[in-house]
């Protein structure tokens, strides 16, 4: 069985583009696989030192992922901080990690002129930090976008570096996981790119909307002036409506209006209200399992109770034979 870790930062909410993403192929993962599930409350401390609401934030991102279906009996859910041995294996592989590897990153690079105010040390050993949630938990299988492959190769660098430093065969190569399947990409409501919580809350669908608010992001989701001729191919604002109706309407209601797009006879406005109410109907279910769930105190404390205790066995059994290879032993 594979020992396959993912985490997500504690800085919005999960949207429709997550669901569909990698979070539908977790849910069908914990049932197959060892699945450790992080909230990285350390990693968004680079990128926003002074949260306003941390706790507050990682609850929230706790209930969503429960809500959505990961389940805490199967898999491990667990916040980050709740685990003092990631600080401290990082804190091992930060002494092998050397400055210029880690100012090649290219994440690294990205940060500096996104946020020339706030070059910190935490942005510049990111990538260890990350190479101690993975090595923590010895896992074998890390789902990465294109954005974080660096980061998995130097995952792997900094394992086999201490590999070969203490001349033993303790950390094994993390490999990217494949979910056998391509990922259904969610495009966002302001005409381009796809669904995220960078560009902005309007262009994205969070799991948690009320009914009002979707219906208001979904009304001003960017259109044209529509087609002229039949047949006309679809710019791609308009191909994202249609791709959004994909996922969340019938297959009839898909068809009536690509039917009516073709004949020059689209009316946006009742395309939007449909895809509105469509998405408001197929959101419903988790967005009561959030309502009821954040509702509970006493469920929510369990959860992360259970998550707690389950990553740190993980990982003190990892940091007391990490020191015992490197040498540390009580007097």
């Amino acid at each position: 069985m594979e020992t396959v870790l993912s985490g997500i930062r504690p800085t919005g909410n999960l949207h429709l583009g997550n669901y569909f993403g990698a979070l539908r192929n977790f849910i069908d993962m914990q049932n197959e696989h060892n699945c450790y599930f992080f909230i990285a409350d350390y990693h968004s401390l680079t990128t926003h030192p002074t949260p306003k609401d941390l706790h507050g934030n990682v609850r929230q991102i706790l209930v969503e992922y429960l809500a959505a279906g990961l389940d805490p009996e199967k898999s491990t859910l667990y916040v980050q901080s709740d685990v003092p041995e990631v600080i401290e294996l990082y804190l091992f592989l930060n002494m092998n990690a050397y400055i210029g590897e880690l100012e090649r990153c290219t994440s690294f690079k990205d940060k500096i002129r996104q946020q020339p105010q706030n070059v910190n040390a935490g942005l510049l050993t990111y990538p260890t930090l990350m190479a101690a949630d993975i090595l923590i938990h010895r896992a074998t299988k890390v789902p990465v976008g294109k954005d974080q492959e660096q980061h998995l190769e130097m995952a792997r660098t900094f394992g086999n570096r201490f590999n070969r430093l203490y001349n033993c065969n303790y950390f094994s190569e993390p490999q990217a996981f494949n979910f056998g399947k391509e990922l259904v990409k969610i495009p966002g409501l302001n005409g381009s790119g796809k669904m995220g919580k960078s560009e902005g809350e309007g262009n994205a669908i969070f799991l948690a909307d009320e009914p009002e608010a979707i219906r208001k992001k979904v009304m001003k989701a960017v259109t044209d002036v529509g087609p002229t001729v039949p047949n006309q191919p679809k710019p791609e604002a308009i191909q994202n409506l249609f791709q959004l109706m994909q996922v969340v309407s019938t297959p009839e209601t898909l068809l009536y209006f690509e039917e009516q797009y073709n004949t020059c006879h689209i009316r946006y406005g009742d395309m939007k209200k449909q895809l509105a109410q469509d998405m408001i109907v197929f959101t419903e279910p988790i967005r009561e399992r959030i309502k009821a769930i954040s509702a509970d105190e006493a469920y929510v404390s369990r959860a992360a109770r259970i998550g707690r205790e389950k990553a740190r066995e993980s990982a003190s059994k990892t940091i007391r034979e990490v020191r015992e290879i490197i040498g540390f032993k009580s007097f």
